[in-house]
């Protein structure tokens, strides 16, 4: 009898445990995310305002390779070469103004803001 009912009682004990991890999860706020699209040699938007902890994913759809440069010092980000259709992400999690240009073709100018 003491072990069927100890039983009963872990398993509510887990069922409690169980729902109160869920409603913890379910009041973290969703995973932040904005876009840049490389088109015909511009980034756009040109200038992005984000939130801190938001990962900026650059999609390149020109048909040239593009890199994302970070100009300030010290650098935060430097992407590889990025062909047509692919991309490169990077979490901001610190405020600041981020400038950056395709080393490729330094005329590509863009700016993140993260406030």
């Amino acid at each position: 009898m003491r072990t069927a009912l100890a039983r009963r009682l872990g398993a509510a004990a887990v069922g409690t445990l169980l729902l109160a991890s869920a409603a913890a999860l379910a009041q973290q706020p969703a995973a932040k995310t904005a876009e840049i699209g490389i088109d015909n040699f511009k980034f756009a938007p040109a200038t992005l305002t984000v939130a801190p902890g938001t990962a900026v994913t650059w999609s390149n759809h020109d048909e040239e390779p593009h890199n994302i440069v970070n100009i300030d010092q010290p650098r935060r980000f430097r992407s590889p070469a990025i062909d047509g259709g692919e991309k490169f992400t990077f979490l901001f999690n610190e405020p600041g103004t981020y400038k950056y240009i395709c080393a490729v073709h330094p005329h590509m100018e863009g700016t993140v803001v993260v406030k």
